[in-house]
């Protein structure tokens, strides 16, 4: 089907030619993040002309019949651009594989080889379980070899154990740096700019740290439920499907420290050194330190909507968390005595995903504060629904006072360079498997790390009989989240 494609057209620069080879092509990820990240890359000229998509599935789906349900369920959902769906779908090929049988594999080896081109991007949007096998059935037939490479989705497991099982079988067929363990909230544009904004200017730097910064939050609030997803979720809970990848990336993200180059093992050992200094929480300090949710029934949207017990797959006597929250600290120099907290749940007031950087007040106060210390400088970092980053500062109220009011400086991402297009988190990571670039995936001492220090979390909570704490759809949480911060005289940015 490539062959339609003109040979001749110009690549994208640093763009080799490729095959992406999408397991779990049918699933819902692929449909609704990975091909339209794909189709924008190749609406924008991103991709090598002669790069193909090979689709595989378990459905036995024809051709023309995988085309049309993308017809159906993707392409509606793309903003503009339409008029290059036609080109886009002459690079997919779609292929009948199971997993478990040597049949499609070899077709899939057949088809590659009669083209070898220089890069093979696996990509693994399956179950987790699966992992072992498809790398095993790569290798078998010659696709494990040194222009190929893998992607992994998360959840790698459920615990240390079971995630170094996964790594290790998928390392006896890739080697490290051809294996991109993929967490998307690295490649946001507004992650990248908390990296240009701490190192590529003077200003913030020396304030980064314990002498200036009060206390710093980390969100990611989510207003939907389980949706279809319950049987899937209610093994996993927001502990693994948050905090132990995405909200503890962003830890290290703000927390690092001047990496020595933009090499991808340079930022990477900066962020290793922050998770082993993450001060392990203690199975006694779990209930003091953390904060453990299930939404009940309320209201999205102005909708009624059912509690997490009654969602369909869903066991109603589920001890599952929907909802965690937890001060952390770090134990280095620059961060001693700092709180950092972090929050994640599901059916919350809203969708939004921030970092909040909240430094000292004034020594000494001149001006009547009204408004109370908590509403002084801070730094919010808007990762979703828009990326933003707005500093926040005290300036005088008009007329005659003395009173001060809050204002704000703010950095609309999209309108700092209006005729540059953005590049969504999935485009900027998969064109980045493509070129061969590790920076903004996870290695894997990162990710034992992790989950070496959620581990505490989970054993205490398989060792009380207590519930997770009921918190109302539609809110920002039980009540205990917000005593978490308010017994250090703090408050959750939307409580301010």
């Amino acid at each position: 089907m490539m062959d339609s494609l003109s040979a001749a057209a110009p690549a994208a620069a640093h763009a080799p030619e490729f095959d992406f080879v999408l397991f779990g092509a049918t699933g819902d990820l692929a449909r609704r993040k990975l091909l339209p990240a794909l189709f924008d890359a190749h609406a924008a000229g991103a991709l090598h002309p002669r790069g193909r998509i090979l689709a595989l599935g378990s459905q036995p789906l024809s051709h023309d019949a995988y085309v049309a349900m993308l017809n159906d369920e993707v392409l509606p959902a793309l903003a503009g651009n339409a008029s290059a769906w036609q080109g886009f779908l002459e690079r997919i090929v779609y292929l009948q594989v199971d997993a478990n049988a040597d049949a499609g594999f070899d077709a899939l080896a057949e088809l590659i080889n009669a083209r070898a081109a220089p890069v093979v991007v696996c990509y693994l949007a399956t179950a987790p379980h699966l992992f072992a096998t498809i790398c095993a059935q790569l290798a078998r037939v010659g696709l494990a070899g040194e222009r190929s490479r893998v992607v992994l989705e998360k959840p790698l497991g459920h615990d240390l154990a079971s995630s170094e099982a996964i790594n290790a079988e998928v390392a006896r067929h890739f080697a490290e740096d051809r294996i991109y363990r993929i967490d998307h909230y690295l490649g946001k544009e507004s992650v990248q700019n908390l990296m240009a904004m701490r190192f590529g200017n003077v200003l913030f730097e020396p304030l980064w740290r314990r002498e200036w910064v009060r206390q710093v939050q980390i969100t990611i609030a989510e207003e939907l439920g389980v949706e279809r997803r319950g049987g899937f979720y209610d093994g996993i809970g927001a502990l693994r499907d948050m905090v132990q990848n995405h909200l503890l990336q962003l830890l290290c993200m703000v927390a690092m420290e001047p990496p020595t180059s933009l090499s991808e093992d340079a930022i990477r050992d900066e962020k290793l050194k922050i998770l082993k200094a993450l001060r392990p929480i203690r199975t006694e300090d779990v209930a003091e330190k953390v904060v453990r949710g299930q939404y009940c029934r309320g209201a999205a949207g102005g909708n009624p909507v059912p509690g997490y017990a009654s969602e369909p797959g869903i066991a109603p006597d589920s001890r599952t968390e929907t909802f965690v929250a937890i001060r952390a600290e770090i134990a280095n120099w620059r961060w001693a005595g700092v709180p950092f907290y972090l929050r994640t749940g599901k059916r919350m007031q809203s969708r939004v995903a921030e970092i909040v950087i909240h430094f000292h007040d004034v020594p000494y106060p001149l001006f009547p504060h009204p408004l109370g210390t908590m509403a002084g400088n801070r730094l919010v970092i808007t990762l979703q629904p828009e990326e933003s980053i707005r500093l926040y500062f005290l300036t005088k109220q008009p007329g005659d006072t003395q009173a001060l009011l809050p204002a704000s400086l703010d950095l609309q991402l999209t309108s700092a360079a209006p005729r540059v297009r953005r590049v969504g988190a999935y485009e900027r990571l998969l064109l980045d498997v493509i070129r061969g670039r590790l920076g903004l995936f996870v290695r894997r001492d990162e990710q034992v790390q992790a989950w070496r220090w959620v581990a505490t979390i989970l054993k205490a909570w398989e060792n009380t009989t207590a519930p997770p704490k009921p918190y109302t759809a539609g809110t920002w949480g039980p009540a205990a989240s917000s005593a978490l911060l308010s017994r250090d005289g703090q408050a959750w940015h939307e409580e301010m």
